[in-house]
């Protein structure tokens, strides 16, 4: 599994968390995760900055923030209250963890970067770090909801690449949930700049 970064093919890695700001709207699912994910062992694979990991740290839980890029982690560890994560370097197919060791695992716009085979991998991994009765938390890209959010979409594809968002562009992230062995449960839908986001909780 090759390493992607956060902020795609053509935006530098600064400019992350004011892209996210500007056109996500963070402030609109990130607490939906907060609040789900709870308060027990929880991981974040694909942290990047460190945004939502701190956020999940501060409510309580106890958070592994896991990212395969230095200067991410570095960016990470440097903001206000991110001594409270337990940060790693690694990647999604290869997590630096035992087995059954999270309560919660969480994936933040990372799926969308992965190509079929690899996101395969980092949901088998995801399982195998999740506990009895453990869940997977997801925001990511859907099906766009009109021909406007799929014209929008269309631009993150050429940022981010094709094969790797061909399946989020059809609708499709359930059914690779479903043959990881996961029952996934869609929490929310949301318009933004770039498509439509969906909010998932998956039961392992």
């Amino acid at each position: 599994m090759s390493y992607v970064r956060a902020a795609g093919k053509f935006a530098p890695t600064a400019l992350y968390d004011p892209l996210v700001a500007l056109t996500m709207r963070e402030g609109a699912w990130r607490p939906q995760l907060v609040a789900h994910a709870g308060t027990g062992d929880v991981v974040e694979v694909g942290c990047g900055t460190g945004t939502l990991a701190i956020a999940l740290a501060e409510a309580g839980a106890r958070v592994v923030g896991v990212d395969g890029d230095e200067d991410v982690l570095a960016r990470a560890k440097a903001k206000a209250g991110g001594r409270t994560v337990d940060w790693r370097r690694g990647l999604a197919g290869e997590l630096p963890l035992p087995d059954a060791s999270a309560d919660v695992v969480v994936m933040s716009l990372l799926l969308h970067h992965l190509v079929p085979d690899d996101k395969a991998a980092a949901l088998a991994e995801a399982r195998r770090v999740l506990r009895s009765h453990g869940r997977l938390l997801i925001a990511d890209w859907g099906r766009p909801a009109d021909p406007i959010q799929r014209v929008l979409f269309a631009g993150l594809q050429l940022a981010d690449g094709v094969e790797n968002t061909r399946d989020h562009a059809a609708g499709r992230l359930a059914d690779i949930l479903l043959a990881a062995g996961f029952q996934p449960t869609l929490l929310d839908r949301l318009r933004t700049a770039w498509g439509t986001l969906e909010v998932i909780e998956a039961a392992a």
